[in-house]
This record gives structure tokens, C-alpha cells and sequence, in this order.
């Protein structure tokens, strides 16, 4: 399985957006600041919009899935429970894995919106799609659900997962690491070589990385291991 970019370009107004790379098997952090051009990105990679130029190629993809950043865009049912069950899963198994057990006959828009992004990522995820695109998956929920949203992602042990995002505290492990900035895509490489190219690294790891220490990835965690094997 991979998609592959080649000499992609899409422009609105002022903004323009370039990149070419390969996205394979594994997990992809595209990381950048606000209005960098990640969600325009995740948008086109999920053919919801086209390209003015170049072409984007899937090649052994069967189902593909977007998860947006807002998941008040993805509701259509009335009830918490309905809503488990139009992705076709058993709803108290859905809400279980999203922390909201006796939550099934809530107004989904009478949920926070953390909880409502607990909703759409755990059963985007539970759908387990071929190529799974998520645009900010961590934003609008607190430490606990952010660490739980990454084991959710780090029990995927197939597929292509690329994860659009800004966070800088809570991360899952990653395999290869790119950048967008101004509208440019650039691909760092693999992990752990990546690391030291990131230069939107979380502060954690560029302390890591002044003080000689070299993290296997990219979690507070392969920091803190890393720390330890340069002071023993």
C-alpha cells in the first residue's frame, strides 16, 4: 500500500500548496503551525478536493477514511448510540472505548466537543480503513484523552496512518516524520534519523537532542529513556 504525490499543486487566492513524496505502510506525522496548509493537505489526500496540477496515486488502497477536525462535521444521528452504530459497530462498544459508557441515548451536539472528537476518532479508528488521514486528532481534548487517542493509533499494526498536527506535548510513536510550512510539503525521513531535521520538535525532544541524547521517537517517553542512557 502507498500514495504517492507527484509535483502537486493547488492554489486558492494567495495560498498555494506544493509537494511530492510517498507516503507507505506506517505511521506519518505531517507536522507544521496553524495555516501551514495541513488541513488543505489532508483534504486533497482524501479526494475532497483536486489538485490544479500533478497527480496523487493510491496503489493498493481499498478504503480510506478522513477524520476531520471538527467532529461536529461527521454527525448524523440524533442519539450518541445511533451514532456508534451507523459506522456499524455494537454502540456500547464504541462508547466504551470513547469514555462514555451510559452516555447512548445524549444529543451528540449536547456533548463537549472533546467529547464528541473521543466519539468520530474512536470509531474512525475501530473502522480501521487501508489509509486513515486524521487532521488534528488531538486538538479540543485534555492530556488523559490525547494519551489515550495515541494508543488507539499505536494499535494499528497495519495500513497507512498520517496524522496532520500541531500538537507539541502529546504524541504518538511515529515511523516518518514530514513538514509543512507556507504550503510546502517536505519529507524529513524516518525515524529516529528525522529527529534532529524536525524543526517543530516539541520542547522536550530538542532538550533531548541539546543534551546529546539521541530518542528512538518521538514520545515524552523515548525523551526521557534517551536522557537516561547519556547520564548512566
Amino acid at each position: 500500500m502507498r500514495v504517492d504525490l507527484e509535483d502537486l499543486l493547488f492554489s486558492r487566492g494567495p495560498f498555494t500548496l506544493r509537494g511530492s513524496g510517498t507516503f507507505g505502510e506506517g505511521v506519518h506525522l505531517v507536522s507544521g503551525p496553524v495555516g501551514s496548509g495541513k488541513s488543505t493537505l489532508a483534504l486533497l489526500l482524501a479526494e475532497l478536493s483536486r489538485p490544479d496540477s500533478g497527480a496523487i496515486r493510491r496503489q493498493g488502497i481499498t478504503s480510506a477514511l478522513l477524520l476531520l477536525q471538527f467532529p461536529e462535521y461527521h454527525i448524523t444521528c440524533p442519539t450518541v448510540a445511533e451514532e456508534a452504530g451507523s459506522w456499524g459497530f455494537a454502540p456500547d462498544d464504541v462508547l466504551a472505548r470513547a469514555d462514555l459508557a451510559g452516555r447512548g441515548d445524549t444529543d451528540p451536539f449536547h456533548l463537549s466537543r472533546g467529547e464528541l472528537k473521543r466519539l468520530t476518532l474512536a470509531c474512525t479508528v475501530m473502522r480501521n480503513p487501508d489509509l486513515l488521514m486524521l487532521d488534528e486528532p488531538f486538538s479540543s481534548l485534555d492530556c488523559a484523552a490525547k494519551r489515550k487517542a495515541c494508543r488507539m493509533i499505536d494499535e494499528r499494526d497495519e495500513g497507512i496512518t498520517i496524522i496532520f498536527s500541531h500538537e507539541r506535548a502529546v504524541l504518538p510513536r511515529v515511523d516518518t516524520i514530514w513538514e509543512m510550512e507556507g504550503g510546502t510539503l517536505t519529507a524529513l525521513g524516518s525515524v529516529p534519523g528525522a529527529i534532529s531535521r524536525w524543526r517543530h520538535a516539541p520542547p522536550y525532544l530538542a532538550y533531548a537532542l541539546e543534551q546529546g541524547a539521541r530518542p528512538e521517537n518521538i514520545r515524552l517517553s523515548d525523551a526521557q529513556e534517551a536522557l537516561c542512557r547519556t547520564q548512566g
